[in-house]
């Protein structure tokens, strides 16, 4: 249950204030354990070399579990930057307090959208030369520099100028006034898969764009290529630093990592019984009657629904705990709430926790099993959860932290 622990208000920069009582009579929310994300940033750290930084990647609400409160922690806990996808992250983070190096790893292209960066001091990704000319024309108009990152396309076919340019592209910037080059880098197509074979020609074309470039220059910038799963597989992939963002968050890009490292799941979601009924057999659950009754059956319903990030999917297929015990999901999950088989829970009440993600005695639900019965990956699942969930931030597992109840 919810504790009296619980903060009285949260920050006014948070996008609604709650109440003890407010929060208390919330229908679902997501905890987010401080423990296990510190956990992680320490195990991830472990793994490299003490000349190897770690880039927490923070992009898209930190996967879902709240960037700002996120990025504080894996900072405090050794991370030593971070990385966003757009300006408008990069911004949240700015506003919050947030100092560290930010970098932009989407592409940015309008005058307007640079001098924002100029001004918030984040550091954007350059991935062709028509772009980096962009950014010297506005930037020598506002007479401001900013530190850039290179970006080489080296297989995945998305971002970068082609890895056989590197050379020609590094050359260009280096020339144009208020342009000073960071860190040169690339990204892995398919790092997580057991067959290494494309990973590893990404690898050597990192390495031929890393040959040309010492033939000009005395001394390289910082360069990175790995993402979560090639810091877990390779040290030859780290270089001067990793971007980690899956990982941060306890769960393994593939089932075959496992082994890499100890992990602990970051994020549960949780939701309140509002109604228990019983229902006759042959009566229809829910929208369009997926489900029908075969038997007597006692129904709870929950306050949580695809709304919330609960994918529509998953009806009739969902399971979730409750004291414990795997309980079944029946009928189309709603925008709003979805009902369970309780039959077996004996003198449940209304306000009883449902845990949909997370763990409950010895039994476990993951992101990872939600995204193999739908045929997804965890990323999309954890990116789901909305943000009318609001976020609470646990010490432990059972330990809620005073005043931090964020979204």
């Amino acid at each position: 249950m919810l504790s009296q622990e619980l903060a009285s208000r949260v920050s006014p920069k948070n996008r609604y204030n709650y109440h003890l009582s407010e929060i208390i009579r919330q229908r679902a929310w997501v905890e987010i354990n401080a423990e296990a994300l510190t956990h992680n940033v320490k195990e991830i750290k472990g793994l490299l070399s003490p000349q190897t930084a770690l880039m927490a990647v923070v992009k898209a609400d930190a996967y879902g579990h709240g960037a700002i409160k996120v990025a504080q922690i894996a900072l405090q806990a050794g991370a030593n930057s971070l990385a966003i996808a757009t300006l408008g992250e990069g911004i949240e983070l700015r506003e919050a307090g947030i100092t560290a190096p930010i970098l932009i790893l989407g592409a940015i292209n309008t005058p307007e959208e640079i001098a924002a960066i100029a001004h918030w001091q984040l550091q954007p990704t350059l991935c062709n030369p028509q772009q980096a000319l962009l950014f010297c024309e506005t930037l020598t108009q506002l007479e401001k520099s900013l530190p850039v990152h290179l970006q080489l396309d080296t297989g995945m076919s998305r971002l970068g100028t082609p890895w056989h340019q590197a050379q020609e592209f590094f050359r260009l910037v280096q020339q144009l006034p208020y342009l000073n080059i960071a860190s040169l880098y690339s990204h892995l197509a398919t790092a997580d898969e057991p067959d290494t074979t494309v990973m590893e020609q990404q690898h050597q074309r990192f390495e031929e764009a890393i040959a040309q470039l010492k033939t000009c220059l005395r001394t390289l910038p910082p360069l990175h290529l790995a993402n979560s799963a090639a810091t877990l597989i390779n040290p030859k992939l780290h270089y001067d630093l990793v971007r980690v963002g899956l990982a941060l968050y306890g769960l393994y890009p593939a089932p075959h990592l496992r082994s890499k490292a100890r992990l602990k799941p970051v994020l549960q979601v949780k939701a309140k019984v509002t109604q228990i009924k019983t229902i006759p057999s042959g009566t229809g659950v829910s929208y369009g009657y997926q489900f029908v009754s075969d038997r007597s059956i006692k129904l709870a319903v929950v306050g949580i629904g695809y709304a919330d990030g609960v994918p529509r999917n998953l009806s009739n297929r969902l399971e979730v705990l409750l004291r414990g015990q795997r309980v079944r999901q029946i009928g189309a999950i709603t925008m709003d709430q979805l009902m369970l088989d309780v039959s077996a829970i004996e003198d449940l009440q209304v306000g009883e926790i449902v845990t949909l993600i997370g763990k409950e005695g010895k039994d476990e639900i993951t992101a990872d099993d939600w995204a193999k019965e739908l045929g997804t990956i965890s990323w999309e699942i954890l990116c789901g959860f909305k943000h009318r969930l609001p976020r609470i931030l646990m010490k432990s597992e059972a330990q809620i932290i005073k005043s931090e109840v964020f979204f």
